[in-house]
């Protein structure tokens, strides 16, 4: 049973073969996850409060790393998944965080909300390739995918609550999308560059983006020191 889970996958600049260390650049660069990881479990642990859900939030950095990594050295189907899958699980989780903890809702709005997000998540793609009749993913280089996480971040950002406004978490959400649409700038240039820099830009969506996941968990953080 294959189902193409060892199809090789070339999806980025710095790779020119099926070799595992075809990007070495782009495959050290998820160390930048570790440190991120690190530090924000650090931050977790130092809070006024038991803050496990940000403890949880800080191994899934770390577990991005390692899937990124895998999916840089052996570029096969199954590996895709394993990059995909835990920084699709870290963005639901933090979408739920904030909105129950940032935005104050009730658990039954925050699983409708958190539900509506997943559902407009992956019929997104599709929806745009059927009216545009382009496939928008490959035009994007991936990037479209994080369309609905970043519209997320913003809205979560400008409904931060006027009580707590004086916490600052609206203006700091607010910075770090806008380092987000930086490293996602990052993501979607890296082909179109290989002439001029063979190793591409992806490499700099991991480091920026690492720093993007560890600003979100100390937000949250300090959101709750702040606030209960």
């Amino acid at each position: 049973m294959t189902m193409g889970w060892f199809e090789p996958v070339m999806a980025y600049c710095e790779r020119t073969g099926p070799e595992i260390w075809a990007e070495p650049v782009n495959a050290a660069s998820n160390a930048a996850f570790l440190l991120a990881a690190a530090a924000a479990a650090r931050r977790a642990c130092a809070a006024r409060t038991p803050n496990r859900a940000c403890l949880g939030l800080a191994g899934l950095i770390a577990v991005v790393g390692c899937g990124s990594f895998l999916f840089h050295t052996l570029a096969v189907t199954w590996a895709m998944y394993a990059d995909i899958i835990p920084i699709t699980l870290f963005i639901v989780a933090y979408l739920a965080l904030a909105l129950h903890r940032i935005l104050r809702l009730p658990r039954i709005r925050v699983e409708a909300a958190t539900a509506g997000f997943v559902l407009f998540s992956f019929t997104l793609v599709p929806t745009l390739d059927g009216l545009s009749g382009s496939d928008i993913s490959a035009l994007t280089n991936g990037s479209i995918d994080y369309v609905p996480a970043t519209l997320a971040l913003f809205t979560v950002a400008a409904l931060d609550r006027p009580e707590h406004r004086f916490v600052g978490t609206g203006r700091r959400l607010t910075e770090i999308g806008v380092l987000f649409l930086v490293s996602l700038t990052a993501r979607t240039l890296d082909r179109s560059v290989c002439a001029a820099l063979p190793t591409g830009t992806h490499a700099l969506w991991h480091v920026l983006n690492a720093v993007v996941l560890y600003a979100l968990v100390v937000t949250a953080v300090r959101h709750r020191d702040a606030v209960e």
